[in-house]
């Protein structure tokens, strides 16, 4: 990564579990900062919600942070610190390409592998051959360009949780 960022704090939601307008906070696409509690937001959120919202339990959890872990060893990629939440995952990674790319690798393969694990590709094609919404469709990838934010970044992740 010559040139580029140390390394990449990534984070995103399990579906359904932290909306636009919840009471701790949130985040608007483009926006500036933390936004505060918005009830009616919520309310429109909830509305669009096309299934149930994901918790992971511990077997699930334990699922998601081997998959992440197997994919960067494969693709070469270093963790330098990974939480695996019941509604979220946080990860500080270095990687040779985008941020975006990273996160959205991760959450196919874990989705996949959620999927596989709870024997929802057994259905039938008709039920969509078991593709469900384990996460949200984003979540935030933050470029760490400097040793204390660095630190810092991986203090959170393992310690502020």
């Amino acid at each position: 990564m010559t040139g580029g960022p140390l390394a990449y704090h990534i984070t995103w939601t399990a579906y359904g579990t932290w909306l636009h307008g919840d009471d701790r906070g949130w985040i608007e696409g483009g926006g500036a900062g933390i936004q505060p509690p918005d009830e009616s937001r919520l309310r429109v959120a909830e509305k669009r919600m096309t299934q149930a919202g994901v918790t992971f339990d511990e077997d699930q959890r334990t699922l998601i942070a081997q998959v992440i872990e197997d994919h960067h060893r494969i693709r070469e990629w270093h963790i330098y610190a990974l939480n695996v939440r019941s509604n979220h995952i946080h990860l500080v990674v270095a990687a040779n390409r985008a941020p975006e790319e990273v996160m959205n690798q991760l959450k196919a393969w874990c989705s996949r592998k959620l999927s596989d694990a709870a024997r929802l590709s057994d259905l039938p094609p008709a039920k969509k051959a078991g593709r469900r919404k384990w996460f949200t469709e984003h979540g935030s990838t933050k470029w760490i360009n400097d040793e204390e934010y660095m630190e810092n970044a991986v203090r959170y992740v393992l310690e502020g949780q």
